[in-house]
Parts: structure tokens; sequence; C-alpha cells
């Protein structure tokens, strides 16, 4: 049911509105984006009043933008609960197994609180997908912290977790934990992660001491692919299998939530799984771990064909092609002069017109007539 917008219900869903000022609907459209430091336009405060009575459980059309800068929609029609590290436990005993994907940027983290993703990632991977560097080790703590910014905008009910570049807290602990503030504070995430198992025991309890969940990351460990001799599979043999298995209770032991087990066999994460008061996070270590992660674009297809999969990744989507051929019919539709058509123009009454047009020749008439009177006197 659509419900009439009163000054009251504006007042109620806006922060920044004085209490001691009388504002009507028609006002506030017509022209608060000039008196109000938060709004830039008036189809600003259209977008955000509709966002904000939305939380109401309210249904409000209020006008038409006329802008490209909108807004990426509404919340979900049907909001869940915001997932803390309790759902996260709570889940975790009774065997339902917990999602996460990742996230770089507003549009990415968009969809996935759209599509009740329980754990959004910041990955350091975004180095590759969204800034194009060759691996995770170029990017940098402000880069993180502003797609993190961006990730956070974007979710409200998603628990997020932003993941400390390389460099950034392998020195001490008292380093780590300063990034780690750094992400809670700036960054607008719940939780970080670092990568590392019984080495980093030390870091991850000053962080956890100091109230900042930490998600481990245990496994094949990107950020040290030079020192595994590149991405290859961890636990394959007894040793190194014991080795995930002591990495996996000393970060639980030093009060990570949770670990992320990567690239390892499915029967070793299983075993380490069983073992554990946390959850496990597989990647590529088979469906015996207590949730999964993906990279976004590697599961939904976000890339140009030819690109190199890991094994453990399931492209559910085509978000490339698709987006491929969009842009291409774009441009055809503009070179062959069928886009924009009448439908995405926006309409003039005809007298409008033929007023406007009148009143343009008259007065070119005019400044004609009035230069060659001017050149006239001239050669006289």
């Amino acid at each position: 049911m659509h419900k009439q917008i009163t000054s009251s219900l504006l007042r109620r869903s806006s922060p920044f509105l004085s209490r001691g000022t009388n504002y009507t609907p028609s006002v506030l459209l017509r022209g608060a984006g000039a008196s109000q430091p938060h709004l830039n336009t008036t189809t600003t405060i259209t977008g955000y009043y509709q966002s904000q009575l939305h939380h109401h459980h309210q249904h409000v059309q209020i006008q038409t933008r006329y802008s490209s800068h909108s807004p990426m929609g509404l919340p979900p029609t049907n909001p869940r609960k915001k997932v803390t590290l309790n759902t996260l436990q709570s889940m975790y005993k009774k065997g339902e197994k917990i999602t996460m994907i990742t996230a770089h940027d507003f549009p990415s983290a968009h969809v996935a609180e759209h599509a009740g993703m329980d754990m959004i990632l910041v990955g350091d991977s975004l180095a590759m997908v969204a800034l194009g560097m060759e691996d995770t080790s170029e990017v940098l703590v402000e880069e993180m912290l502003l797609h993190c910014r961006s990730v956070a905008r974007a979710t409200s009910r998603a628990f997020t977790v932003g993941d400390l570049p390389m460099g950034s807290y392998e020195i001490s602990p008292q380093q780590a934990l300063s990034t780690a503030i750094r992400f809670i504070k700036e960054g607008r995430v719940s939780a970080v992660k670092l990568e590392g198992g019984a080495e980093m025991a030390p870091t991850i309890r000053a962080i956890t001491t100091a109230g900042i969940p930490v998600l481990a990351h245990i496994g094949l460990t990107p950020q040290r692919q030079n020192a595994l001799g590149g991405f290859r599979v961890q636990g394959k043999s007894k040793e190194s299998a014991k080795r995930l298995l002591r990495d996996a209770l000393a970060v639980q032991e030093a009060g990570a939530f949770a670990v992320v087990v990567e690239a390892v066999p499915q029967e070793v994460a299983a075993f380490i799984t069983g073992l554990l008061k946390i959850p496990t996070i597989g990647i590529g270590a088979g469906n015996g771990t207590s949730g999964q992660v993906l990279v976004q674009a590697d599961m939904t297809g976000n890339f140009p064909p030819g690109r190199f999969l890991p094994k453990f990744v399931k492209k559910y989507g085509d978000v490339w092609g698709e987006a491929l051929r969009a842009i291409e019919t774009y441009r055809e539709e503009v070179k062959g002069g069928s886009y924009p058509a009448e439908e995405h123009t926006y309409p003039m009454a005809k007298e409008e017109v033929e007023a406007f047009v009148g009143d343009m020749r008259r007065l070119m008439n005019a400044n004609a007539s009035a230069k060659t009177e001017g050149e006239g006197e001239k050669d006289a």
C-alpha cells in the first residue's frame, strides 16, 4: 500500500532534517537539495527517502529520477537479521553450511548482500580482479581500505571481513594490531583476515585481545606463494598434513573465530574440521568443511575467454559474455542511429517547441539584420 508522505514521516526517516522546521514534501522535492549539505540535487532526495522509508516498511512513490547518478536500489524486500559472530557460531553448531564470497566494490557487495551471503570477504584477490595487478603482493593498505569502505556501504546484514595485505602485519603483532584497527575504523568491516598458521598465533592473539575478530587462513597462502614454490596444493603428504593440523589448532587457540583452509586434500580438510571447535571455510578443500568461499569474479564468469581457472572453481554464470553482448549491441545501435529511440527521450509540448523555435528564429534574423546594417555603414 502506498502511503502519503508527510513532513513528520520525512523527519522520522532523516537524521539531518531540523525538528524545528516544518518541511513539506513539495518544498523538499523542489529545493531542499541546495540547503542540505548532505544532498546534492533534488533527485538525490528522492532516492534517499525511498531508501530510508523502506526501513519503515513503507512503499513510497515520490517522483521519477532524471539523472544517471542513481543509487543502486532498495534493500532486499525481506531483510534478514544481521549476521554476527554468534550467528556464525550457531550455524556451525547446527551443522548449517556457512557461505562466503568475495566482493571488491559497492556493486559486487550489493549483489552478494541481496543473494543472502552469510559472509563477504574483501579479499586481496582484488589486486588482480579489480586493479589489474600481477598478484596479491602488490596491493597496499590504503587501496584495501578504499575497497573495504565501498563494500561496507552495500552491506547491512552480511558479516564483512577485510584481508590484511602482505607487509601490513608480518613484522610484529603491534604492526598487525595497528593495521587491524585501521580496517575496523576506516574500512568499516567487522573482522580481519590474515594468512599463516602457528607462527602467526601471537599476532592473532594480539588482535583478538584488542576486541577485533580474526579469520585465519592456512594451507595455500597466496601471499607466500614464492616461499611455497608457487600455487601448490598443501597437505598432500603425512608430514605436511600434520603441519596443517598444528596450524589449525594454533590459530584456534590464539582466538581466531574461523579458519580458511585453501587447496588442501578433501580428506585432510574434513579431518581437521572434525577436530576443531571453530568453523572451517574451504576453498579447494572439498565438501567436508564448515563452509565455502569463492572469488566472485571467478564463479560468476566475469572474465574473458581463455583465462585460467583453478580446479576447484565452478563457473555459475557468464557475466563477461552478457556484459560484452550488451556493450557491443549498444555500440552498434549508436553507430546505426537506432539509439536513443523515442521512448528514451523526454517529451516537450508541441506548442512549446514551436514557440521556442519561433523565438530563436526571430532572434537570429534580428541579429543577422543588425550585422548586415553594420557592415553597410562600415562600407559607406
